[in-house]
């Protein structure tokens, strides 16, 4: 029992032990007595905190001469100790970066890690963006791509897009001065650039070297649209964060925007456990170890001791805002809105799925069943599995056809897959799909049905026709269509091309493999 009536009523970091003495848990206090006796006078505790108090064994305490220093403590106790009751920081994606490899004529790649020499720039939010802003740098500083400088220039000079360093057609100072400027750009100091390429556009000009003055014009009119593309552009001279969360099922889903002199310069998503103060304790973790911004726009007010905290890690004043009108509330909705794409997005599609179909459940587990074979040989089945919108590829399954009826009878197919399928389930007593898709028309669907029967089985199940993306229910003739753009549909299909794919490069690795070994 812990003895928490004789604790001081300072200012501090506590942590509780297990019977092995392993810490399972840091906290501050500005109060260690109160704060400690309210874990065991409470009654009305959240799940995570009674189990948090089962484990407890002993306590130990460190007093602080103030909140700030118990909070630096705190994080360090964390960090060193990984308690498995407090926050697991961990960034929930990774984002690929912009490479500038350190060569003597540096190249512009996509790397996942930051790995070596070479200087990276992101990580960037958007696949899409990323590969837009290489390609564009590329083009416009006509950066080489090549890994090897050979000895002879290739279709990339011929056409205008490199300066072929590896003729000696451009000096490395040159070239050096074309990486600076890419740098500017990765910076997001476009309008900077902007300004020195149009002084030296005019003094070229002046000087009568239309050529150079040509080639500076075609790096300003490229510089220029790709800054009317800057995401989120907002007239600040400072930079800002913005942070929105929400909560769900105990756990805390937050999203972090990092926007840099008025674009958006990164996003990072994160997943932990909820617990009473794990918002303050997501600051301090995730500014101990990130650069500050001179302003954090927050969805509730921050403790004191946290500001006080942000100063003193910044050493200058950090402008904390609660919006409630305006542009920086709208930023703030704004935030909270990717909060539910980036994690739910993928429910909002088995939601609009289970609303189209009519379906009691929600279809959380979905198999889809496809057929390839080349002219009736090779003949293969493929089973792929979604579970809550996502690929499962670790339930992938693939089948060789077996029977000699089923080799050039795609419904004859469809029934022996389905059968071994959930026959299998059944006799391990495994829990069924709550929805099946039949990559096929009336006949697959009718095939498949008749199987499941046969195993005593009621799961509801459904076809797509490829021709026109008709969608055909059991004991109805006609078909159900849905609107090209419709969210529903677009699932089915993005489901049944995944079987597709799948069943088809099973068939490609057999002809493959029966090709090689009749050499």
């Amino acid at each position: 029992m812990i003895d928490y009536l004789t604790l001081p009523e300072k200012t501090g970091c506590y942590f509780y032990k297990d019977e092995h003495s392993n810490i399972i848990y840091v906290g501050k206090a500005k109060n260690l007595k109160k704060r400690i006796s309210s874990y065991f006078q409470k009654r009305d505790h959240d799940t995570k905190t009674l189990a948090l108090i089962n484990d407890i064994h002993s306590m130990d305490y460190i007093v602080t001469d103030n909140e700030v220093e118990a909070l630096i403590l705190e994080n360090t106790l964390i960090k060193k100790h990984k308690p498995k009751f407090n926050i697991n920081l961990k960034d929930s994606r990774r984002y690929a970066y912009i490479e500038i490899t350190d060569e003597k004529f540096p190249r512009l790649l996509i790397a996942r890690n930051k790995e070596g020499k070479s200087e990276f720039f992101g990580p960037f939010v958007s696949g899409q963006k990323r590969d837009h802003i290489i390609k564009l740098l590329r083009k416009i500083f006509k950066v080489r791509t090549c890994k090897r400088l050979h000895k002879k220039a290739c279709l990339r000079y011929h056409i205008n897009l490199c300066h072929a360093p590896c003729i000696g057609n451009i000096s490395p100072e040159d070239y050096s001065e074309k990486i600076k400027n890419v740098r500017f750009v990765l910076k997001g100091n476009i309008k900077d650039l902007l300004h020195v390429l149009k002084e030296k556009m005019q003094k070229a000009s002046l000087e009568l070297e239309f050529e150079q003055a040509i080639d500076y014009r075609e790096q300003i009119y490229a510089l220029e649209q790709l800054n009317e593309h800057q995401n989120m552009e907002r007239a600040r001279r400072y930079n800002e964060d913005i942070i929105n969360y929400i909560l769900q099922k105990d756990q805390v889903f937050l999203l972090l925007f990092n926007i840099d002199k008025g674009t958006l310069h990164n996003k990072s998503e994160f997943i932990f456990d909820w617990h009473f103060d794990f918002f303050e304790e997501f600051l301090v973790q995730y500014y101990s170890e990130h650069t500050i911004p001179e302003e954090l726009i927050v969805p509730e007010d921050i403790d004191p001791a946290i500001r006080n905290f942000l100063k003193y890690k910044k050493g200058a004043k950090v402008i904390v805002t609660v919006p409630k009108i305006g542009e920086k509330k709208h930023l703030l909705e704004l935030v909270k809105k990717n909060v539910e794409l980036s994690f739910f997005g993928d429910m909002i599609k088995v939601e609009e799925l289970q609303k189209k179909l009519r379906l009691n459940d929600l279809p959380s587990v979905i198999e889809c069943f496809d057929v390839s074979h080349l002219a009736g040989t090779f003949t293969v089945g493929s089973m792929v599995q979604f579970r809550n919108g996502k690929p499962d590829k670790s339930n992938y399954r693939r089948f060789k056809i077996k029977y000699p009826e089923s080799l050039e009878d795609d419904c004859a197919s469809i029934g022996e897959i389905v059968r071994r399928r959930y026959r299998r389930l059944k006799e391990e007593e495994t829990p069924m799909p709550d929805l099946i898709i039949i990559d096929g028309g009336k006949g697959q669907l009718s095939s498949a049905l008749g199987e499941l029967k046969e195993l005593s089985l009621k799961i509801p199940v459904i076809s797509i026709a490829k021709k026109f993306e008709e969608i055909y229910f059991p004991g109805s003739s006609v078909p159900l269509r849905l609107h090209r753009t419709d969210k529903a549909l677009l699932f089915i299909e993005e489901i049944r091309d995944e079987a597709h794919r799948f069943a088809l490069s099973y068939n490609r690795k057999l002809r493959a493999f029966s090709k090689y070994r009749n050499r």
